[in-house]
Parts: C-alpha cells; sequence; structure tokens
C-alpha cells in the first residue's frame, strides 16, 4: 500500500511546482498593468523578479540542506505559508521599493522551498521509474503556464485591477499549497528512522561535503545549469510584453505563453524518453543547442503563427533539458545528500535567471525593442552547450558516486 503513495508524492510535487513556479512567473502577466497602473518602469518591475531569482537561489540551497536534515514536510509547509503571504503583502504595496524588496525576496524565499525538497524526496521513494516520477514532478512547472498565467490574465481583466487578481491568487495559494503540503511524507525505510539524518558524504563515505560541491561533477551540473537558465530566462519573462509589443492581443500573447508550457509537458516526456535510449548527457547537450538556436529565431517572429511554432520549439526544448540536471545529480551523487546537492545547483541556476528579466526589461527601456535580449540569451544558450561538454563520465558502479574526477 505504502508503494502506492509514492505516486501521491509524485502529485503533490507536481501541484507544488506549478503553484509556485506560476504565481511566480505571473508577474509577466501582471508587467504591463502594473507599469500602466503605477507609472513604474519596465527595469524597475522587473528588477523585483532579479531580486525573486537571487534570493531563491540562495532559499534553494538553504530549504535543500534544511530538507536533507528536518525533512521535507516542514519545508514545503512554511513555503505554503510564506508564498500565500507574500503575494496578499505585494497585492497592498503602494511604491516600487517595496514591491521589489516584498515580491522579490518573500516571494523567491518562498518558492525556492519546493523544488530541490520535493525532487530529492521523490528520488528517494522509487528505485524503479525514477526519471519518470522525477520528469512528473518538474512536470507541474511545466503546466503552470497554462494555468496560473491565465487565470491571472482572466482576473485582471474581470476586476480590472491588478491588485485584487494577486491578492485572490495570493489565497489561492494557501488553499492549494497547504493540503497538498501535508501530505508528505519520508518513504518507510527513512519513516523508521526519525533521527537519521545525512552524514558530511554519502552512504557513510566520510567525504566532506564541501570536497563534494567542489567536485567537476557539481561545478560543471551547477554551472551548464547557470548558463541554461540564464538564456531561457528573459525571453520567458518577456515573451508575453514582447509578442504585446509585435501587434499581438494581450490574451492572445498569454496563450503563446500557455503553448510554450504545454509544449514543455511534451518536451519532459520526450526527452526522459530519449535519455533512457541515448544517455542523458547527450539529449541534454542536444537540448540546449536547440534552445539557443529557438531563442534567436524569435527576434524573426512577426505573426501569432509564428509565436506558436517557436513556442513548441522552445517550450518542449527549455522544458525537456530541466528535469534531465536533477536526473544527472542522483546519478553522481548519493541520496542522503541529494537536496543539498539540488540546492546548491538550483542556487546557481536561480542566480541566472535572475539575469534576463533584468536585461529584457532595460534593453526594452533603452531601445524600444527586444532584440537585443534575443539575441543575447542565444549566445549565453550556446555557452551552456560549451560548459556541458565537459560534463565527468558518469559512475560506472554506486561506490564511485561522489568521487571528484
Amino acid at each position: 500500500m505504502m508503494t502506492n503513495y509514492r505516486w501521491v508524492i509524485v502529485a503533490a510535487g507536481a501541484l507544488m511546482g506549478c503553484v509556485a513556479v506560476g504565481t511566480m512567473f505571473s508577474l509577466a502577466i501582471f508587467l504591463q498593468p502594473i507599469a500602466t497602473d503605477t507609472g513604474w518602469s519596465h527595469a524597475g518591475i522587473s528588477s523585483a523578479m532579479t531580486l525573486n531569482f537571487i534570493v531563491m537561489g540562495l532559499g534553494g540551497f538553504l530549504w535543500g540542506t534544511a530538507s536533507d536534515r528536518y525533512g521535507a514536510r516542514i519545508v514545503v509547509l512554511i513555503g505554503a505559508a510564506l508564498l500565500g503571504l507574500a503575494l496578499v503583502l505585494t497585492s497592498q504595496v503602494q511604491n516600487l521599493f517595496l514591491f521589489q524588496v516584498i515580491y522579490g525576496c518573500l516571494v523567491g524565499l518562498s518558492a525556492s522551498a519546493f523544488f530541490a525538497p520535493m525532487i530529492a524526496l521523490t528520488m528517494s521513494w522509487f528505485d524503479k521509474h525514477r526519471s519518470l516520477a522525477v520528469s512528473l514532478v518538474s512536470a507541474g512547472m511545466g503546466v503552470a503556464p497554462m494555468t496560473i498565467s491565465p487565470f491571472a490574465r482572466w482576473l485582471i481583466t474581470y476586476y480590472d485591477d491588478w491588485r485584487m487578481a494577486m491578492f485572490l491568487i495570493g489565497v489561492g495559494a494557501w488553499v492549494l499549497l497547504l493540503p497538498a503540503a501535508l501530505l508528505v511524507r519520508n518513504p518507510p525505510a527513512v519513516a523508521a528512522a526519525p533521527g537519521a539524518h545525512p552524514e558530511t558524504g554519502a552512504e557513510g563515505s566520510g567525504i566532506p561535503l564541501a570536497k563534494i560541491l567542489r567536485s567537476p561533477q557539481f561545478l560543471v551540473l551547477a554551472f551548464t545549469f547557470f548558463a541554461c537558465c540564464a538564456a531561457h530566462s528573459g525571453p520567458i519573462f518577456h515573451m508575453v510584453s514582447y509578442a504585446m509589443f509585435c501587434g499581438v492581443a494581450p490574451m492572445a500573447a498569454v496563450t503563446i505563453y500557455s503553448v510554450e508550457g504545454a509544449a514543455g509537458l511534451g518536451g519532459r516526456v520526450l526527452f526522459g524518453v530519449l535519455a533512457d535510449k541515448f544517455g542523458v548527457k547527450p539529449v541534454l547537450i542536444g537540448g540546449l543547442m536547440i534552445q539557443a538556436a529557438g531563442i534567436a529565431a524569435y527576434t524573426m517572429a512577426a505573426d501569432l503563427t509564428q509565436f506558436y511554432m517557436l513556442a513548441v520549439i522552445f517550450g518542449g526544448t527549455y522544458g525537456g533539458v530541466m528535469p534531465l540536471y536533477a536526473v544527472l545529480a542522483g546519478e553522481y551523487f548519493a541520496p542522503r545528500i541529494l537536496g543539498t546537492v539540488l540546492g546548491g545547483a538550483t542556487m546557481l541556476s536561480s542566480i541566472g535567471m535572475a539575469f534576463g528579466p533584468l536585461a529584457g526589461g532595460w534593453a526594452f527601456d533603452q531601445f524600444n525593442n527586444y532584440n537585443w535580449l534575443f539575441f543575447g540569451s542565444a549566445l549565453v544558450g550556446l555557452g551552456a552547450v560549451l560548459i556541458a561538454l565537459a560534463f565527468p563520465p558518469l559512475p560506472g558502479r554506486q561506490e564511485e558516486k561522489l568521487r571528484p574526477a
């Protein structure tokens, strides 16, 4: 019976990822209404997202370490409470500085409480079908653009008030996340040892954590993750505004975001199947190459049909590669420190995510177009490919995990 409960963990993790990422990225939907209502600059509003990712990176490492020591349930419960509070408070602010501080810091801190703990917990529940389970948890984040974003756009249109829309989304986050967090539990083998906590190394190997985080396995994993996220964060965040700038109607522009999300779901399945057949590393590198090309191609998009076509390619590739980092981490590192390792890698990836929104807002304010954002992001995407080529060989035996190459 407990074996079947592992799929409850997958479902809870997917829901949490959907709500956390969806509420965070809904700022892209709020960007223009906030700017119109308040007169704040695009760069000023976008910088809240930059702060969000920086704090999210630091929080991801802290939450991941905390989940290794205290368990995932308490971590995601705190994250759920904070996320709703952050959105409710943000809906009430009256000046840009408070908006940046509350949204950037509190949303980033709370949203980071879900990814590393739930991915690490999911992997501890599964011996077989582990890649599928991780992909399904990650797929929750892919659903976000098809759910939270259109819902945010509908609320803004219905109430003609971005503040009420953000307030209601914050309340909705409480309603969905708090019950889901109560479903989180450790697998039976871990639950049977309530006093257990991670060692400084994996499986009692005695390898210090600092040495692990300096190993080639971790460094290449983390910096590839960093460059990958730095490449796609700006195009994702500014996609709706860019499409509207190109003449696409607001609600239709949001559907581009949704198409990217739907393609990301398909990409996760496709890339997971390909990784099982051809290996994780070559599939990751191929996906990163396609991602860079897709980003550059957006500069030639002129109508809704072209945006949809590119959204399928771009969304499918960035969605498809994201779970592969966790799969690689699980192959390089042992389970007892996986939350910390994923948190550390997420910290660097979040710093990468922080560059795109601010760069896109600055580029638009300076040049009144987004071309420089997309060209620059494509170059960073190619950088991710070059870093990924340096991945060390995967360990051939369990005891080789965590041993620096």
